[in-house]
Order: C-alpha cells, then structure tokens, then sequence
C-alpha cells in the first residue's frame, strides 16, 4: 500500500503516517528539512520504499481543459525497513529543491493562487492510499527577488501567475513545467506592447529572464508576440542596479518586438527612461549571453540596457 501525504490511518495495515517540515519556508535550491513519522497498528508493517514528491496545479497543453495535479519533482528518503507492530518510526530527510522550483511568495504574500506541495509516498503493497500534502512556501532567490522588485518600481503590475505544462522551445530546463507571470504594462512602456508575461529559469550559476511580448488591438484582433532572452549570472547580484538592469532589458525588448510589427502604426520606439541614470554597477559576464529569440536577432549578455 501507497501511503501519499499525511494520512491518519491506512485501512488494513493500521499504519499512520506523518510528514512535518522544519521550516515550509524555502528557496529554490536549497534543502528542504523534515521528518517523515509511521505509526504501526497491531502488526508489524514492512516498508518497501518512502518517496517525497512535490505538487502543483498546471495549466495543461490545452487550453480548455481543467488544470490537475503534477508531481514534478521527487526524491527516495528511505529503503526498506520494517516498523514493528504498536511502534514509532521516524525518518529524517532534506529534500534538494530544483533551482527551477515555482515561485509561490513574493514580498511575504501568495502570488495568486500559485501553491505547492509535498507529497509524502510510503510504498507497503501495489494500492494506493491518498492523503493530504504539507504545504511548501517557495520564496525568490535573491537574482529573481530584485527583478520582481524592479518591475514592481517601474510601474509593473502583477495581474496573473500560473504554472504552464511542457518545455519552452530552445531553453535548457530540468523541469516538465515552467512559471509564467504575466504584468499589466507600465505606463512608461505602454504602446508598443500591451502585455507582458516574465518567465525564470534558473541553475545554480546564474538566472535566464524571458520576456513575453504581446501587442494587442481588441477592436482589430491584430496580435504581435515576441520573445527575448537575458541571462545574469547570481554572484554580485547585490551590487548590481537592478532598476537600471531591468529597465535596459525591457526597452531592448520592445525596441526589438516594435521593429519586428514596423509595419504596424503603433510600432513606437522606446528611447529614454526616467528610470536610467547610469550603466549597471557589474555587467553580465562575457560569453553567457544567449544567441536567438523568437522573431528576433540574438541576444549577447543582454544586462547592461544598451
């Protein structure tokens, strides 16, 4: 019998299963501590295996149908063993979390309806048992911290958030599903674009930042979408103008995603910034710029706003 979650008591082996966390509190990357307790009814119960697994809803590849419950993401804690009958086990774990981990907190509050969870799996015969999931708050890494934040001070306002299923085209990732989070436009920005979707993938050298362009004119139906990648690397990140950065990204953007429609009437340039006062404090490191956007030329190391 599977046991999945936290279940009271499971059906003919009596056996109770608990799963606790240190901290729910986490980023991506880093370990995530706990402990795993069985309880034994009246028999002893032989443990195959206990799995720990993380869950999210996703939106899935169509769009009419409901979004589900993936697990993307599990590690084995234990191997076989035994709990004797009327005894407590408790098994200690420290699950790693993928760098690539869906944000679920920003700023000490839920974004939108993003939640994940942890599943707990107590394998003791083929049937399976469902129980509830120890909810796990994922908070930014500090390179994704300061381009929420920037965002947020240029004028960007969060109006969505949501896992999508599936791998993003020419993008590296160790996941079966990615972030999007989708702004309202700032109005400094406003005009070329109407949208704007940011989606991070991440490892443990440094941070790719895609940004989603769209263009919509609702009486028309005319919609223009573009792509543009940037990547920054972790360390220095605390010396860096993230403003500055982040502005530099968006205006190279959308020169790009305007260029692309000129044909169009509102393909307007964006040449200046309130916002740019000075060059980022530590530029991208040469070579790990990446080469190609969707409906673009390349990107070189895409962080000095130029």
């Amino acid at each position: 019998m599977r046991l999945t979650g936290v279940s009271p008591e499971s059906g003919w082996t009596g056996l109770s299963v608990s799963t606790t966390l240190t901290n729910p509190s986490t980023r991506p990357g880093l370990r995530l501590p706990g402990r795993v307790t069985l309880t034994a009814g009246p028999d002893d119960v032989p443990i195959r295996h206990i799995r720990l697994g993380l869950v999210a809803q996703v939106e899935p590849d169509d769009p009419g149908a409901p979004r589900r419950l993936v697990q993307y993401h599990q590690a084995p804690v234990a191997g076989r063993f035994v709990v004797p009958a009327g005894r407590r086990r408790a098994v200690d774990f420290a699950l790693p979390l993928p760098w690539e981990t869906p944000l679920t907190i920003f700023g000490g509050v839920p974004l939108m309806t993003l939640r994940t969870g942890l599943r707990t799996e107590v394998s003791v015969d083929p049937y399976l048992d469902q129980g509830a999931m120890v909810p796990v708050f994922v908070h930014p890494l500090p390179t994704q911290q300061h381009v929420l934040a920037a965002l947020d001070t240029l004028g960007f306002v969060m109006r969505q958030a949501g896992l999508a299923q599936g791998r993003l085209p020419g993008v590296e990732q160790a996941l079966p599903l990615h972030e999007r989070l989708g702004y309202w436009v700032a109005p400094l920005y406003a005009g070329p674009i109407t949208e704007l979707e940011l989606i991070f993938v991440t490892n443990s050298a440094g941070l790719e930042v895609i940004l989603w362009l769209d263009r919509r004119l609702s009486l028309t139906g005319i919609s223009h979408q573009s792509i543009s990648r940037f990547r920054i690397w972790h360390a220095g990140a605390e010396q860096r103008d993230w403003v500055n950065t982040v502005d530099g990204w968006l205006r190279e953007a959308i020169n790009r995603h305007a260029a692309a429609a000129s044909h169009a009437h509102w393909s307007a340039r964006i040449g200046e910034s309130a916002h740019v006062s000075r060059r980022p404090d530590v530029p991208v490191a040469p070579g790990y710029g990446l080469g190609g956007t969707a409906g673009s030329a390349g990107v070189g190391g895409g962080g000095d706003g130029t």
